[in-house]
């Protein structure tokens, strides 16, 4: 059976981390699949649709660049790196697509990092690892 890990990667260390603890996570099955997935947002003014795609499309660029850069650092390692960014909905938390492309592809765990500011990061999640944790159909590691 293939054990499949999705990572939710922003680029933040925590996600970073979420990377790593993945990696940890499939050493343990001999079918193995790490789904590295970012999530971008269009974005710029409301009023020029065709200037907030372009947005999105130049941030979806950078990240792709970022998550070859890791599919080829994780080549020796016998591992399978699927990576994806997927434009996410002006309106929906990356969360939820998070959680869209765990359920399509058959995800058996989500690895996401925490965020938080200031005094009140102890006490809750960031607004996109609540939302996975609050709506994802298998199970949910959260790093700190």
């Amino acid at each position: 059976m293939t054990k499949r890990i999705l990572v939710a990667y922003d680029g933040s260390e925590p996600s970073k981390q979420a990377l790593l603890e993945a990696k940890t996570h499939a050493i343990e099955t001999l079918g193995r699949e790490i789904h590295v997935v970012s999530v971008v947002k269009p974005s710029g003014p409301f009023t020029n649709a065709a200037v907030s795609k372009s947005i999105g499309d130049e941030m979806a660029k950078k990240y792709e660049r970022e998550l070859e850069a890791i599919k080829e650092a994780n080549d020796d390692e016998n591992i399978t790196i699927v990576t994806h960014v997927l434009v996410g909905d002006l309106d929906n938390n990356p969360g939820e697509d998070v959680c869209a492309y765990a359920e399509k592809e058959g995800i058996n765990m989500i690895i996401v990092g925490s965020r938080g500011l200031g005094n009140v990061k102890r006490m809750f999640l960031g607004s996109v690892s609540n939302n996975i944790v609050q709506h994802a159909t298998c199970p949910v590691l959260v790093m700190k």
